[in-house]
């Protein structure tokens, strides 16, 4: 079946199960609406993810990683067994790859262990994730504002162009940022457990979440605490002995689940690791690797992002916020985003999801307008023009959920140099080294092989030989003469694909 009948019956699925998720809510069945939710946000996660390849950036160095990472969990590398040298700032091709903080990859690496070297196993851990976002938002919801608010914010969580693409590693951060996301979610669940039950245990579940949260995508994660600290004043039930003391709990498990690694990385690989300290800081005052943008780039980016409206809804819940400072529930919302929002705006530099861990935020505020200026439509004038205004707020979002998901795109979702790659690894082990491949991570994803997109010189060779290697090397018809003629040397062409792919 072609990609295009896919998508098709993918939408249709979908919309189904959407359609059917809206009338069981109507009826006040919410959990069976909201197990409808899930489901249709799951089918569109699983077409999505169904690239039977990786993703050029940055998916392809995530899972070679977190392949190698089930080998030996406490030592992240790229290159597992560098045979030229290399430059250990370079994290397209260095070593020990400290990148990225660790708990996505250990994520992923589980998933490969347990279901075997593949593209789905890479995903499933972000789908599993972004699919129990979708009920987390709606508990969070319930809990801000009530079920119909709470229902629509989890709706456009499941429809998320963005949340999807990234669930399926088709753009640039892909499974940590879906990590992150959702264990800042959970961490807000965990509070909102911890403020309606009083329990401790809650709390210290929360440090846990947030310590995770940090573990994926590090300190933006304390955007937790001050939305904690509202909630639990909110609540009116603890005095302020019992916050301070129940805070500095919280502080505590999460500096206690992230620190550990810290220290690890610094004492075993104090170099590797004192660059990319380093190279985080830099990203406030430099423009890393041309992701640049002037200050109103999020400000900019959220309306394609979002919708072109979001702009009327963030602009009414922050007038209301300011109105009413008193509802410490609408200051937390706000929080959960403005502060973000600030602080990556005048960083130097910027991506489009660095803001993804607020967009709950975004889905509680738009859907806070649309059922506002519902409820009071009836008393306003200009009926017509309130209701072009509420279909908007739900079909752009839609529209650009299609623009990301692609399905009416034809692609080859099956392409055959991961076919070739693949037939390749069942007649190599590990004592072989291929040059002059133009993707190397992707082959040493696919095979056991040690690859390298540049052709080698001849001492090298000679040297790799005399150590018991195959030397492979890629035939593109350009190769020179010394090195067709050279005993040893296995010649070949491997099938690569487009680097723009």
């Amino acid at each position: 079946m072609d990609n295009l009948s896919q998508g098709i019956i993918t939408l249709i699925v979908a919309s189904a199960a959407f359609l059917l998720s809206w009338h069981q809510f109507r009826l006040g069945n919410h959990r069976i609406a909201l197990l409808l939710l899930m489901l249709g946000g799951l089918i569109l996660r699983v077409y999505t993810s169904s690239d039977m390849f990786l993703h050029y950036w940055d998916e392809r160095y995530h899972a070679l990683v977190a392949k190698n990472l089930i080998d030996n969990p406490l030592k992240p590398t790229l290159y597992a067994n560098p045979l030229l040298p290399f430059d250990f700032r370079d994290w397209t091709q260095n070593h020990i790859w400290l990148h990225k903080q660790p708990l996505p990859l250990w994520l992923m690496a589980s998933s490969l262990w347990l279901f075997g070297i593949n593209e789905i196993a890479i995903r499933l851990p972000s789908i599993i994730m972004s699919t129990a976002g979708i009920a987390i938002t709606y508990v969070i919801g319930k809990h801000f504002f009530d079920h119909r608010i709470a229902f629509l914010a989890a709706f456009f969580f499941a429809i998320h162009g963005l949340i999807i693409e990234l669930t399926a590693g088709r753009v640039a951060t892909d499974h940590i940022d879906i990590a992150f996301l959702f264990f800042i979610q959970l961490a807000i669940f965990l509070s909102i457990q911890y403020v309606r039950t009083g329990k401790p245990i809650f709390n210290i579940m929360v440090g846990l979440a947030m310590g995770a949260a940090i573990l994926s995508k590090w300190l933006p994660a304390l955007i937790v605490l001050p939305i904690w600290l509202l909630m639990v004043l909110d609540s009116g039930k603890a005095n302020y002995k019992t916050i301070a003391l129940q805070f500095l709990v919280l502080l505590i498990t999460g500096f206690a689940t992230f620190l550990p690694w810290q220290i690890y990385i610094f004492t075993c690989f104090p170099a590797e690791a004192a660059w990319e300290s380093n190279y985080n800081i830099r990203h406030l005052h430099e423009a890393i690797e041309e992701h640049q943008g002037s200050v109103f780039y999020f400000l900019d980016k959220i309306r394609i992002i979002y919708g072109e409206l979001i702009y009327l809804p963030l602009l009414w819940f922050l007038y209301r916020t300011a109105k009413d400072q008193r509802n410490l529930k609408r200051l937390a919302i706000t929080i959960w985003f403005l502060i973000p929002f600030l602080f990556f705006s005048f960083a130097r530099t910027k991506m489009q999801a660095y803001l993804l861990f607020t967009s709950p935020a975004l889905f509680l505020i738009t859907a806070d307008f649309f059922m506002t200026i519902s409820d009071y439509k009836m008393q306003l004038k200009w009926k017509w023009l309130i209701n072009i205004v509420l279909i908007l707020l739900i079909a752009l979002p839609v529209r650009y959920s299609f623009e990301r998901i692609k399905p009416f795109r034809k692609i080859e979702r099956n392409p055959e140099w991961v076919s070739n790659l693949k037939e390749l690894s069942k007649d190599v082990n590990e004592k072989v080294v291929l040059f002059n491949y133009a993707n190397p991570v992707e082959a040493m994803f696919y095979t056991d092989m040690t690859v390298y997109p540049q052709l080698p010189d001849k001492e090298t060779i000679k040297r790799l030989i005399r150590e018991g290697y195959t030397v492979v090397i890629n035939d593109e018809g350009q190769l020179p003469e010394e090195l067709l003629m050279m005993d040893g040397v296995k010649v070949q062409p491997i099938k690569s694909h487009d680097s723009n792919q």
